[in-house]
């Protein structure tokens, strides 16, 4: 099986497994399809994050309202009622008015965060220092896991507005937000192996030849972007050190330039009468 390094830019994604005989259209499809369900899973982590610490989210004419706006207006959260977390709840303002502060209590807001750690181990990027190969089956197992633990502590379901139920019924609206311009659609994906674009129509030993067992870097970016740009040759840590000792090098040439030519006259080896006052015993005599 040939393994692809998935970068977006410089930064590692994931690793994906395919073989030689696979066509390039084939690729760009699943490949974009995990990276996808790398970026819900990760927008679903932070929102059940914020579910755990501040229950359901308000209506979407509540958001942002002081509760003295929302008086004043008349306006009621009546699907905060309705969408109850197991065991009750405890209430936790949202500082930021997305939420209406009815979070669960200790045990289920327990039950969300293992949840939200497990499903992060699965999709880390940590994974491709492991070897460990990213498929479709197990980003769907991740998003399954954080399903079933809303499900858990809450068994009436979210409100519809809640964007946690919107991500898991494939109702996000990400139009004008920052995930919008991280989502690449599957027709927009382009990967790039050795500053060459892989055209679609095309197969994977056009690229790599027939050996199963190659691996390689490829950068997955939207099309009509151009080549992505090259990687630097070394990493931050390795630029770092090098510069360190660089600096290290001036300072010492530095400091012998500093020194006398003559310095070397003061050291015990250049003393022409040492040997004669130790034949004396007059050696280190001070007055």
């Amino acid at each position: 099986m040939v393994k692809l390094h998935i970068k977006r830019g410089d930064e590692s994604q994931f690793l994906y497994e395919t073989t030689v005989t696979t066509t390039i259209d084939q690729v760009n499809k699943e490949v974009t399809d995990v990276y996808n369900d790398r970026l819900k899973i990760t927008r679903i982590c932070y929102e059940m994050e914020e579910l755990s610490k501040h229950g359901t989210a308000l209506p979407p004419n509540m958001q942002g309202l002081t509760d003295d706006q929302i008086e004043d207006l008349k306006l009621k959260d009546e699907w905060g009622d309705k969408c109850e977390p197991s065991g009750g709840s405890v209430y936790c303002q949202d500082t930021i008015g997305r939420r209406n502060g009815k979070a669960p209590n200790e045990k289920m807001a327990e039950v969300i965060t293992k949840t939200i750690s497990e499903a992060k181990a699965i999709i880390s990027k940590d994974q491709v220092l492991r070897d460990v190969v990213l498929t479709k089956k197990m980003t769907k197992d991740a998003l399954d896991l954080l399903r079933g633990a809303v499900t858990i502590v809450y068994p009436m379901n979210l409100p519809p507005h809640d964007p946690i139920r919107l991500e898991f019924e494939n109702n996000i609206d990400l139009t004008g937000t920052q995930a919008s311009k991280e989502v690449i659609e599957e027709q927009e994906a382009s990967l790039w192996f050795s500053g060459k674009e892989m055209i679609r129509g095309k197969k994977v030993s056009d690229y790599l030849g027939k050996n199963e067992k190659t691996k390689i870097i490829a950068k997955l970016q939207k099309r009509g972007h151009g080549a992505p740009a090259r990687e630097t040759p070394f990493s931050e840590e390795e630029r770092k050190a090098m510069m360190a000792h660089a600096y290290r090098k001036q300072e010492e040439w530095k400091k012998l330039n500093e020194d006398s030519e003559d310095a070397y006259m003061n050291a015990k080896w250049a003393d022409s009468g040492a040997l004669k006052r130790q034949f004396h015993g007059i050696k280190d005599v001070k007055f």
